[in-house]
């Protein structure tokens, strides 16, 4: 379903559940509608094997939260689902209510309240499809990016998964794994929307089309000049590095290998460039990696990864889990207690609390009408994001959340970075609540 242009192109569709409709219908009818309500996102546990998660697509959110509106394609299409009286109010709608949340790029960790929102019941309760959605994916992306770029211990990564998810979710997934410290991403859409660098080579077709490997390495450094990257494994990938130096000479500026043992090739692949004279060409590495896999790569002579299925399908985590509850209705704390999906009632605030060194050591969630003690190292950790429907000024900008996430990562526990299993990163402490 399209969406007309009073509603800037978003899609109904995409951004809400049939059953949110059928509270709010419920809810105008009854009278309970206007009701000032707390809506929280948070998560009851991380991934399994995870030890933090990465808060992403937060200025997303806000984005599509500011031109979230029914127009009249979208209207139209609902006529047959729900009353007219509330067909009128979705006609009207614009969220006036408020929003507080962790900042994109900041860590988080079990019960953390990532993002509240507060407004009358029927303001927010439609919302929560397109919090969800968005949040859900950009974080898993990002966690799951976040540890690769530990396991890189400092080499370059390429995002490169556009041909492994869905055409939209590709741009988000750059742009959550640029926000997690990779170096640039292949999707040129990405570039155009969110100024993420770009960078790629050729796939092994274009070495097909050619009636030979030289021929095809030559086309490509005609073009694109010798500081190119080459594609080697395509037949021989002894035979293709000797051919690629010959194409471009010893300033060839990368050979990517896409197959086989890398950590044995990428070595002989050293070997072979430095003595044919191109000791500053660099070694990229890519095909089916994963954060296990660069770590085990991490000892070889590697420059950089390019990662493509693992980053985008949040490498075996595609969802962070969060979910949206109803925590507070006029004030009243409420909580579902559903066996295995508690949750704690009430609008909730979170202290971080860190050593005199900058090391993090507990996450101190609070009513947020309680205010706990601040340490002199302690940090609040939501902000204001959202007044009256508006984005406040000063939300972090895309480099700057990048910037928060290399920062927090710092702040961990050495034990918190690890790829193995264990406790999260930050024990997560829940005072005076009950």
């Amino acid at each position: 379903m399209t969406g007309s242009p009073s509603s800037a192109g978003v899609s109904t569709a995409l951004l809400t559940d049939r059953y949110e409709l059928t509270m709010l219908a419920a809810a105008l009818a009854d009278g309970t509608a206007s009701r000032h309500c707390a809506f929280e996102v948070f998560a009851r546990r991380l991934p399994e094997g995870r030890r933090y998660g990465v808060v992403a697509g937060t200025a997303r959110l806000l984005e599509s939260i500011e031109r979230f509106q029914f127009g009249s394609e979208e209207l139209a299409a609902l006529a047959d689902v729900v009353d007219p009286d509330t067909l009128r109010w979705l006609g009207d709608y614009r969220f006036s209510g408020d929003i507080d949340g962790y900042p994109e790029g900041e860590l988080y960790f079990p019960g953390s309240p990532i993002l509240t929102v507060t407004g009358t019941f029927v303001d927010a309760v439609v919302l929560e499809t397109l919090a969800l959605s968005i949040l859900n994916h950009d974080s898993a992306i990002a966690s799951a990016a976040a540890r690769m770029v530990t396991a890189a211990g400092g080499r370059p990564l390429i995002e490169m998964g556009s041909r492994r998810t869905h055409e939209a979710a590709a741009v988000a997934s750059a742009r959550a794994a640029y926000l997690a410290g990779f170096s640039a991403t292949s999707n040129l859409e990405a570039e155009r929307r969110h100024g993420i660098p770009t960078a790629g080579t050729a796939a092994h077709a274009f070495t097909l089309l050619h009636d030979d490997e030289l021929s095809a390495f030559r086309s490509q450094v005609a073009a694109l000049g010798p500081g190119t990257t080459l594609l080697v494994d395509t037949y021989d990938i002894r035979r293709g590095i000797e051919l690629a130096v010959q194409a471009a000479g010893p300033e060839l500026g990368a050979v990517r290998i896409d197959s086989g043992d890398l950590g044995e090739l990428a070595r002989q692949a050293r070997e072979q460039l430095d003595g044919l004279g191109a000791t500053k060409t660099r070694i990229v590495l890519s095909g089916d990696l994963d954060e296990y896999a660069i770590a085990s790569l991490r000892a070889e002579p590697v420059d950089s990864y390019g990662v493509g299925t693992s980053v985008v399908t949040g490498s075996g985590a595609p969802t962070a889990g969060m979910v949206y509850k109803l925590v507070e209705v006029d004030g009243r704390p409420v909580a579902k207690r559903s066996a295995s999906k508690e949750s704690r009632g009430g609008r909730k605030s979170a202290v971080r609390r860190y050593k005199p060194t900058g090391t993090a050591i507990e996450e101190v969630v609070h009513p947020a009408a309680t205010p706990v003690e601040l340490g002199p190292h302690d940090r609040v950790m939501p902000v204001p994001l959202v007044r009256g429907g508006k984005t406040v000024p000063g939300v972090e900008t895309l480099e700057q959340s990048r910037q928060r996430l290399r920062a927090a990562l710092v702040s961990v526990p050495w034990e918190g970075l690890k790829l193995s299993r264990g406790e999260p990163a930050l024990p997560t402490v829940f005072e005076g609540m009950s």
